[in-house]
This record gives C-alpha cells, sequence and structure tokens, in this order.
C-alpha cells in the first residue's frame, strides 16, 4: 500500500530498492504534472506565460510523446505507435506541444494516462529480465544506448523540469500554487 499526499500524489518509498524508488520518485512526478492540470477548462489548459508559448495542455501532450519515445521505441525497441508514428516531424518538430491548440483537455488528459499506464506495462516486463536496468538500449536513431536506469532517471528530470513551469504557469491562471 502506497501512502499519497494531499493532491493524490503516491509517496516514493523510503526504503525501496533501486527500481522501486526510481519507479517512486517518477510516479510522483507524473501525479504532480495530473494535479497541476486538474480541473482546468480547454481554453485554461492552453493559456500561456509570457514570455514563454508553453501550455498545461501542451505538456501533457509533450509528456505522453516523451513517454511513448523513453519506453516504447527506447526500453521496448518497438516502432513509434499512433499519433507520433504518422506525424511530419520535419514540417513541424514541435508538433507534440503543439496538438494541444487542436484538442480538447479531456483527449489530451487520456492520452497522456494512457501513455503512462503502456509506459508502466513496458518497464514492468523489462523488469522481468536479468540486470534490467543496466541493459542498454538503442537510443537518439541508433546514435547511442541507454540503460532503463538511464531512462527512468532521465524521466524524473524530465516531469520535474515541465512540473516547475507547470506550477508558474497554473499560478498564474488561477492563483493555485504548488509544493
Amino acid at each position: 500500500m502506497t501512502d499519497t499526499d494531499k493532491h493524490g500524489r503516491p509517496e516514493p518509498p523510503h526504503s525501496g530498492d533501486e527500481a522501486a524508488t526510481l519507479q517512486g520518485f517518477l510516479d510522483y512526478q507524473r501525479a504532480t504534472l495530473a494535479w497541476r492540470c486538474r480541473g482546468l477548462s480547454d481554453e485554461q489548459l492552453r493559456l500561456t506565460l509570457a514570455p514563454s508559448p508553453l501550455t498545461l495542455g501542451g505538456m501533457l501532450s509533450h509528456l505522453a510523446y516523451v513517454e511513448d519515445y523513453w519506453f516504447s521505441t527506447v526500453v521496448a525497441e518497438a516502432p513509434d505507435p499512433e499519433p507520433w508514428a504518422s506525424v511530419d516531424w520535419k514540417a513541424d518538430p514541435d508538433w507534440d506541444w503543439h496538438l494541444a491548440a487542436t484538442e480538447t483537455g479531456e483527449a489530451l488528459r487520456a492520452l497522456w494516462e494512457a501513455r503512462v499506464e503502456a509506459s508502466r506495462a513496458v518497464v514492468a516486463s523489462a523488469l522481468q529480465e536479468a540486470d534490467a536496468l543496466g541493459r542498454t538500449h538503442p537510443a537518439w536513431g541508433g546514435s547511442g544506448q541507454v540503460s532503463l536506469r538511464w531512462v527512468l532517471t532521465h524521466m524524473v528530470e524530465e516531469y520535474a523540469r515541465h512540473n516547475g513551469q507547470a506550477d508558474l504557469i497554473r499560478e498564474s491562471i488561477d492563483g493555485e500554487t504548488g509544493e
């Protein structure tokens, strides 16, 4: 049983093994993003905080893409799933951010939640293998190798960085602050 805080975020284990600790901190960061985006309208999810063009909706779609890239494409070594597989990334290299301008908040939340669940399944499957955290996988189009340990650590950092931005955007929308 995992303890949760008043915002529904799971507390990372205080004495878990390496895999449980990394997954615990990543789930805490994921839940922080969900909290920062909770209860907002489609319009509010599209608001920016000058001078940045970032939106909370854009963060949901970007992080859905990042989940898929690192876990499905890199760790599972599978082809890019939709909606990313059919994107013309050369025409719009920031398509994952721009998707939020045309999708509802409900659709963005559903996309992100589905991609998080898919990522959890990839990690659970990978952890069945010997030396799962240390086994490397091709990344960046085959120009490098990363371990599951690296991917989990990177994802904690990715969410933490965007959650800081999300805190500022959310506070500018309705005054709600994070911690």
